[in-house]
């Protein structure tokens, strides 16, 4: 399994060199004369948005697992309460008692 990952990792590496080696052409980023960023290369501007892509979904999966936590601690509580209201309206056990023998 280890190997299985690097050679994939080192794939993904040789297609990040060749994708930025094949894309060196700059392009001017503007916005309605308030961005003014100079040329960069478009390699550069396609992994840096990827990486926000990334940024912004790891922030997305961390604040649904704290929604997910806060919920399931809320549906713990009622199984706890509902056990306990459970066991409060069970009838006590039947204990017989032994017949004397004569």
């Amino acid at each position: 399994m280890r190997i299985i990952y690097l050679v994939l990792v080192i794939l993904f590496a040789l297609f990040i060199v060749t994708f930025s080696q094949q894309n060196l052409m700059p392009v001017k980023l503007e916005y309605y004369n308030l961005l003014n960023i100079p040329p960069v290369p478009t390699y550069l501007l396609i992994f840096v948005s990827l990486l926000m892509g990334v940024i912004i979904t790891g922030f997305w999966g961390i604040v649904e697992r704290f929604r997910l936590n806060r919920t399931i601690r809320r549906l713990n509580k009622i199984v706890r309460d509902l056990r306990k209201e459970l066991h409060a309206n069970e009838a006590p056990p039947i204990i017989n008692e032994p017949k004397i023998q004569k």
